[in-house]
């Protein structure tokens, strides 16, 4: 519990002093770039404080100065604020419409070209991939959390289409993400923070165009999230203990 209020209080005090001056600067320099950049450190800087340590692997797979979409799993409230950050240049990410209404945060969303998308709404969904379009057109990445929502237990969720519909329509290639670690660290319905080691994978670009349908796509890009997985998050485990306890009884 301590561990999450430094964080949060962190994050209280950072973040008018991060908007004071950032945006400051895109008011006189016309650059959204070292706003974004102040806010993406005090968020990777505020779960620094609880305790909990990054790796990363796989970075030099890509190329830094090209766009991508990032398509990655979602299980804690902590995956944002430490993928982020990690992503070279900058990054749009669909988020709940909800905190486009708050204070600071909300306008320095909407000035870094993220999108907004009510998730109860099947013609909202529709317009965030349009907007995500537009985005990605511009030259930035785009990072989406393509269950969703975070997994209860650790494992994948079915995913969701809009994201490979983006794909096949921009032609921009995939890079698939795990995250690894930040389910123990804090699980969904979890407001403390334990200190955990959290690993970053990023994995090989996946060209959308070397597939003929979006389901193709999203198979693959679902295989290669799972690789990183442990062996007991990744679907299918529970039934292969199953079955070895069943060979061991017989």
């Amino acid at each position: 519990m301590i561990r999450t209020i430094i964080m949060l209080l962190f994050w209280a005090l950072a973040m008018p002093f991060a908007a004071i001056i950032g945006f400051g600067f895109v008011f006189l320099a016309n650059d959204i770039r070292p706003l974004y950049r102040l806010f993406t450190w005090g968020a990777y800087a505020g779960v620094w404080l609880t305790g909990v340590r990054v790796d990363t692997v796989g970075m030099d797979q890509f190329d830094h100065a090209r766009s991508y979409i990032f398509m990655t799993n979602h299980v804690s409230n902590l995956d944002p604020p430490i993928q982020i950050p990690l992503i070279p240049r900058r990054t749009s990410v669909m988020v709940k419409k909800e905190l486009f209404k708050t204070p600071i945060l909300g306008p320095a969303m909407r000035l870094a070209s993220l999108v907004p998308v009510d998730r109860g709404n099947r013609d909202a969904g529709i317009e965030a991939v349009k907007a995500a379009k537009a985005v990605v057109e511009k030259g930035l990445n785009m990072t989406i959390y393509v269950e969703g929502k975070r997994s209860f237990d650790g494992k994948l969720l079915p995913f969701k289409k809009g994201p490979f519909y983006l794909a096949m329509e921009c032609g921009v290639p995939v890079i698939p993400m795990t995250i690894v670690g930040t389910h123990e660290a804090m699980p969904k319905k979890r407001f403390s923070i334990k200190a955990r080691r959290v690993k970053v994978i990023f994995h090989a670009p996946i060209e959308p165009q070397d597939f003929g349908t979006r389901e193709c796509l999203m198979e693959k890009v679902r295989a290669v999230i799972e690789s990183g997985l442990p062996e007991e998050y990744r679907q299918g485990s529970s039934a292969k203990a199953d079955e070895s306890s069943r060979t061991i009884s017989d």
